[in-house]
């Protein structure tokens, strides 16, 4: 069982055209509204591919309805809220180009953010293998929202995956105790203040996040595969190149495919690799089906060179 936190979930409304333009009137060629928020994301493909999971999420008004019948026969535990469920936009262009407006969302109560922390405490005690926390917080959560999840995985053994960025992301690394973080280039960037150029850049980055006392780190790097980071081992995965059509929920997906069964730590990088690179070729949050995903298509790289500049990784493999 994986349980899968989202603080701060969403409607997706996706829209393609051509080439987005500022300021013109465009003709929108598909339209498709999906359930969205990290890790509602991560639970949707793990869902799809068999794997035993349950979403933990917060759910209300029109918005919070309209979530929940989008979810289908998704597992799932909802909470009620006062306030409204969120809608995000994502424009997607011919070439790959994704350009979102992601609203706030609610501001939850102090009770509501308790009454969702006793959900995922209640799930916990039912002994999953693992719990992903992921995505912004919503306001009245408290940026140390996501350091009291990991207090309640610890205390119960369960391992936690945690995807978020800025000041919550922040608080969490400081704390410890997570099992494994997944940052990408930008948010890694942001929380060491400096922007890698190199693999043992972004390695020596990610070790910094791991000091505190965390476990391992899924850096996800876009078109330039992953880097799977521990105290003691670095990995680099890429798969092949693909037509992007949509960006938006690919990380999430990786992250999914990481957290699939597997014999070792580089079939794990490889499955997200083959997750990510599956969910950049389909339209919108569409997630990708099993047949979609090609592992032995993503080459992995046991301690790569540290030197090799991450833009030289695209012709790599």
């Amino acid at each position: 069982m994986i349980l899968t936190l989202t603080p701060n979930p969403s409607v997706d409304h996706t829209l393609e055209v051509g080439r987005l333009v500022r300021g013109e009137v465009l003709r929108v060629d598909a339209t498709r509204a999906q359930a969205g928020g990290k890790g509602v994301n991560v639970a949707r493909a793990l869902h799809r591919a068999g794997v035993d999971t349950r979403a933990i999420l917060p759910v209300g008004g029109g918005g919070g309805a309209e979530l929940t019948a989008l979810l289908g026969d998704l597992p799932r535990l909802t909470v009620p809220i006062a306030g409204e469920t969120r809608a995000n936009i994502a424009v997607t262009e011919t070439d790959g180009t994704t350009t979102k407006l992601n609203a706030p969302g609610p501001t939850l109560s102090p009770g509501e953010a308790d009454a969702l922390l006793a959900a995922l405490e209640e799930e916990l005690s039912r002994g999953p293998e693992w719990i992903v926390a992921s995505g912004s917080l919503p306001a009245g959560a408290g940026d140390d929202f996501y350091v009291r999840v990991a207090g309640l995985a610890a205390g119960y053994g369960v391992a936690l995956a945690l995807d978020t960025s800025g000041k919550p992301l922040e608080a969490a690394v400081r704390a410890g105790s997570i099992s494994l973080l997944k940052p990408n280039l930008e948010e890694l960037s942001e929380l060491t203040g400096r922007v890698p150029a190199t693999v043992g850049e972004v390695v020596s980055a990610a070790r910094e996040l791991l000091a505190p006392g965390n476990g391992s780190a899924l850096v996800t790097l876009g078109g330039h595969g992953a880097i799977l980071v521990s105290p003691e081992h670095a990995r680099w995965a890429r798969g092949p190149r693909v037509r992007t059509r949509s960006t938006v929920g690919a990380g999430d997906c990786a992250l999914a495919g990481f957290l699939t069964p597997a014999d070792s730590p580089a079939d794990r990088l490889r499955n997200a690799v083959a997750w990510g690179t599956a969910a950049v070729s389909l339209p919108g949050t569409t997630i990708p089906a099993p047949d979609d995903v090609e592992p032995d298509a993503v080459g992995v790289v046991t301690e790569p060179d540290p030197s090799w500049s991450l833009d030289s990784l695209v012709d790599r493999l």
